[in-house]
């Protein structure tokens, strides 16, 4: 069962009459305005001053990294404003700036948000870092907004969460399970190949394979000149030219499980993540989002290498 809390995953119904919640604020929501952040027990916050509302150690550390004189692509990712990497790109195109002046690089050294603005709209200071899990639907992009106009995860989301932005990605027909956090630099931390946090997989295919063309996976494999690290691969159950097989990866590389199946000649009709590190799908239902506990983020956070 996952380490969570705070169920806040709402019938149907009612989350089709809901705003998209959550949304960076690089990419506003349609009526331009970021989802207000929920109070909860535990989630300690730095407030507009500076001051430390709560004194867990998490409230600590966001205290300490708003005085350390830090770059502003770094703030703004701890702050949940998006990505380094879209930060850098928002700096380039001049979309954000202090006390008024279009900042041109993201290695500016600052030791607070205080005048900092993103396309035109103040900052607010790091909160303590949250983490979300969150049964991502089929259908949806892992995305802010989609230029086709297809529905994304922020059109699915419960309201009343913080603004969020997504750990890794899930293609638009894979389901399962989607970590989200307010802290860019948690994300990137969850991210990295070289934190080695395993994510599982169950795949349904179609075709010919065996358990032995499964383990060969375990020493890596190179398709179309990209190598893959080791792969964890067993097949659960037959049923006719159907297989399940169970898939555990380190580096979440784009389109990996899919891309891997199919150079065994399997075709993939269904891609379900069920596991990203300690933290499981289990029973959580469609669309559904919990809310992993405080003291169990700081616990799983000093696990990270």
């Amino acid at each position: 069962m996952p380490r969570t809390v705070d169920e806040t995953a709402r019938p149907s119904s009612e989350r089709s009459k809901a705003q998209p919640a959550g949304r960076p604020a690089g990419k506003p929501a349609a009526d331009g305005r970021s989802a207000p952040a929920s109070d909860r027990p535990g989630s300690a916050r730095v407030r507009k001053d500076g001051s430390v509302a709560s004194g867990s150690r998490a409230a600590r550390e966001a205290h300490h990294a708003a005085r350390e004189p830090q770059r502003i692509a770094k703030l703004l990712a701890r702050a949940g404003v998006a990505s380094r990497r879209e930060i850098e790109r928002m700096v380039a195109e001049g979309r954000i700036a202090l006390n008024g002046a279009v900042i041109d690089t993201p290695a500016t050294i600052l030791t607070s948000l205080a005048g900092v603005t993103v396309d035109g709209k103040p900052v607010e200071a790091a909160e303590a870092s949250r983490l979300f899990l969150f049964h991502k639907p089929t259908g949806l992009i892992t995305a802010a907004f989609d230029p086709a106009g297809r529905p994304t995860i922020y059109d699915r989301l419960p309201p009343g969460l913080p603004r969020v932005i997504p750990v890794g990605r899930l293609d638009l027909n894979t389901e399962g399970l989607l970590l989200l956090t307010n802290d860019g630099e948690l994300k990137r931390k969850l991210e990295l190949p070289s934190t080695g946090i395993p994510r599982t997989y169950r795949a349904r295919a179609y075709g010919e394979v065996t358990q032995e063309m499964l383990e060969s996976l375990s020493d890596g494999v190179e398709i179309d000149g990209i190598r893959y690290g080791p792969i964890d691969a067993n097949m659960e159950r037959r049923t006719g030219r159907n297989v399940w097989i169970e898939i555990r990866i380190t580096e979440g590389k784009n389109r990996e499980v899919r891309r891997v199946l199919e150079y065994l000649g399997l075709q993939v009709s269904r891609l379900i993540r069920t596991a990203y590190g300690e933290f499981v799908l289990a029973d959580l239902p469609a669309g559904g989002v919990v809310e992993v506990r405080q003291h169990d983020l700081e616990e799983f956070r000093k696990t990270i290498r």
